[in-house]
């Protein structure tokens, strides 16, 4: 429950159909399963106190009594268990039969009646059944299952006393997806959880549709989803039950199950859910006409299984990576395409320095001259070899240049450099910021006063990962008319000239090789001499690896996370990789950097957003330039006090 990870769970119990007292020691055993595990939250199907195959049985009192005996049996022995379980069974009332779900922790918390009920198909339920939407919002009280009073309404939201982002509704069956579903309203009073106990039957392709069904509820809702489903032992009289469980979180499923009873378990992030909803200005409360029911669960350190991706802003190889790749390509690529046609600039300049964001943003700016049916020959590719310039890099630049049709120029700045270090007493010896920064700044106006000439636009080149840790010379490199690379990360700078090179294997293999080497190249600004022609400045030496940096951006920006949590979420996904004194010296330098650096974000250029995260201050990423860390870096010091084995 730290951090806001709850481990939760979808089970489904291999029942018999009306055997309620059999179910009853099922559902018991399942549940102690669950709460072995970890489980704080647990969904089980509806009706799976009787089965819900029983037909015309439902009519009997016998098998009423019976499923009421059934579940006072159930509270009894697991009232000492650690856990919030949604279980379903018939409940009389005033004469009428509800299909209900039971919250159970340490008791009934409630009953909670399914509102919408079919009439018609293989599960029409409205011969037996009435809807518990006649009820409204009013509370009754009633006498159940060995408990003097208990509360039975359509709409309750449960919260935990321990851990209140920990909030949930309760949807029964057809309620979850109906037009008008009650789960809407449920999120609005604050659910953060939705849990859905269903007895939906297995047909060719419907596991499908129970897939988009569940990952849509929880992106539309901003929440997470547990999709509990009948399955073994229900009547094969004319159907077959599989046991279809789901786990969903804001749009993605973390775990499912299919054609097997027992328990399907992830963790959901009741933290992230909540930070998303305050951030969401359109999720807004329907109002406090849902009172929540509070129970009360013992705080306790959460075992992750969950899937953490080491590159989360990289999708997993294969065709949805590919297909994100030529998106990216294609929103860039437009964006800079609006902004030649209405500035009627003459040329794009480029400067091109054999590195990997130089190179995507000539690609970037290849695909838009395509898209405004122009030459290449309109792109203007300047390479400005200087100090620590190296024949590998710029030989890379003319090539490219060459294959991309793009027209090539070198300038160089060493004697020019050199005269402005004599201008302002700076020692060629002294391998300092300012000899650094110089040649930077010097390039910069190269390409600025070169685009003048022609009446050209400069195209910036840096990227989202350099921006976050103001690796960026102040108006040297940070500075263009239009920064294409802006809202890209570098891990994704990476993917997508790999991307482009797979693209060129078959129609020019000379391209191709040549981005393939430039992917080969350790990534560095060449300000600082090589030696023995090599390149000697190594940027990822200097910052720490650009795969946490983007990790820890990801997490830290997009999702408000604390440094604790992106540690523990870090040593999660990337712990086999790095150990634990390298991830938290990075992440460290991290939270250093991106305060430190804000004046640079605080006047960027403009640039296309392309992701879900960008660091622009027109809307994005406002953030005071002078803002403290002091509250960030000292909860990692308590990181750094923390004994290693202790989990995070």
């Amino acid at each position: 429950m730290r951090d806001g990870f709850i481990k939760v769970a979808a089970g489904t119990p291999q029942i018999k159909v009306a055997d309620c007292e059999y179910n009853a020691g099922q559902i018991i055993r399942l549940m102690r399963e669950a709460a072995d595990q970890g489980v704080k939250v647990l969904c089980l199907p509806e009706l799976c106190v009787t089965g819900c195959t029983c037909g015309d049985l439902f009519f009997q009192d016998t098998l009423l009594q019976g499923a009421e005996e059934a579940l006072h049996h159930i509270w009894e022995e697991t009232e000492e268990l650690d856990l919030v379980t949604a279980l379903g069974l018939p409940v009389r009332y005033r004469g009428k039969l509800y299909n209900c779900t039971a919250v159970l922790c340490g008791g009934i918390l409630g009953l909670v009646p399914k509102t919408h009920i079919p009439t018609q198909g293989d599960c029409a339920q409205s011969r037996w059944f009435i809807s518990g939407a006649d009820m409204g919002n009013t509370d009754f009280c009633i006498p159940f299952a060995g408990q003097n009073t208990v509360e039975l309404s359509a709409g309750m939201v449960f919260r935990c006393e321990e851990v209140p982002e920990l909030t949930l509704g309760v949807v029964t069956g057809e309620d979850f997806w109906t037009a008008e579903s009650p789960s809407i309203r449920l999120a609005q009073e604050g659910a953060a959880m939705i849990l859905n106990p269903s007895a939906s039957s297995e047909t060719a392709g419907k596991a499908a549709w129970r897939r988009q069904l569940a990952a849509g509820q929880s992106a539309r809702l901003l929440c997470g989803c547990i999709c509990a489903n009948a399955g073994e032992g229900e009547s094969t009289t004319d159907l077959v039950f599989a046991g279809h469980n789901l786990i969903a979180e804001n749009g993605g499923i973390l775990a499912e199950t299919r054609f097997q009873t027992g328990l399907t378990i992830s963790e959901i992030d009741v933290g992230r859910l909540a930070f998303e909803r305050r951030k969401t200005s359109v999720f807004r409360p329907a109002g406090q006409d849902v009172y929540p029911n509070v129970f009360s669960l013992k705080p306790e350190t959460t075992v992750l299984t969950r899937p953490v991706a080491k590159n989360p802003f990289v999708p997993e190889d294969g065709p949805e990576r590919r297909e994100r790749c030529g998106e990216i390509f294609t929103i860039a690529a437009l964006g800079l395409k609006k902004r030649l046609e209405h500035t009627r600039a003459s040329c794009a300049v480029v400067g091109l320095s054999g590195g990997l964001d130089s190179t995507l943003a000539l690609l970037i700016t290849a695909r838009a001259m395509d898209l405004l049916g122009r030459p290449r020959s309109d792109i203007l590719a300047l390479t400005m070899p200087c100090f620590g310039t190296t024949s590998r890099t710029r030989s890379n630049a003319q090539v490219l240049a060459e294959r991309i049709g793009a027209q090539f120029r070198t300038v160089d700045i060493g004697e020019a450099v050199q005269v402005h270090f004599r201008d302002i007493g700076q020692s060629m010896e002294d391998l300092s910021v300012t000899f650094e920064n110089s040649q930077a700044r010097e390039r910069t106006q190269v390409l600025m006063d070169i685009a003048n000439q022609r009446g050209g636009m400069v195209i910036g080149t840096g990227d989202l990962s350099e921006l976050a840790l103001g690796w960026a010379t102040y108006n040297g490199d940070h500075m263009s008319m239009y920064g294409v690379n802006g809202s890209i990360p570098k891990t994704m700078v990476r993917h997508l000239t790999a991307f482009a090179a797979g693209q060129a294997e078959t129609s020019d293999s000379r391209l191709a090789a040549v981005l393939r080497d430039i992917l080969d190249t350790p990534v560095s600004p060449e300000l600082l001499p090589p030696k023995e022609g090599e390149i000697a400045q190594k940027t990822e030496d200097l910052v720490g690896p650009y795969e946490l940096h983007d990790f820890f951006l990801y997490y830290a920006v997009r999702w408000g996370f604390s440094p604790r949590k992106v540690f523990r979420l870090a040593l999660h996904a990337l712990g086999g990789d790095y150990d634990r004194e390298t991830i938290l010296k990075w992440l460290k330098n991290f939270y250093q950097r991106f305060f430190a650096q804000q004046f640079k974000r605080s006047c960027l250029p403009d640039g296309p957003k392309v992701g879900s995260l960008s660091l622009s201050p027109r809307g994005d990423w406002q953030m005071p330039s002078d803002a403290v860390n002091t509250l960030w870096m000292k909860e990692l010091e308590t990181l750094a006090c923390a004994e290693e084995t202790e989990q995070p």
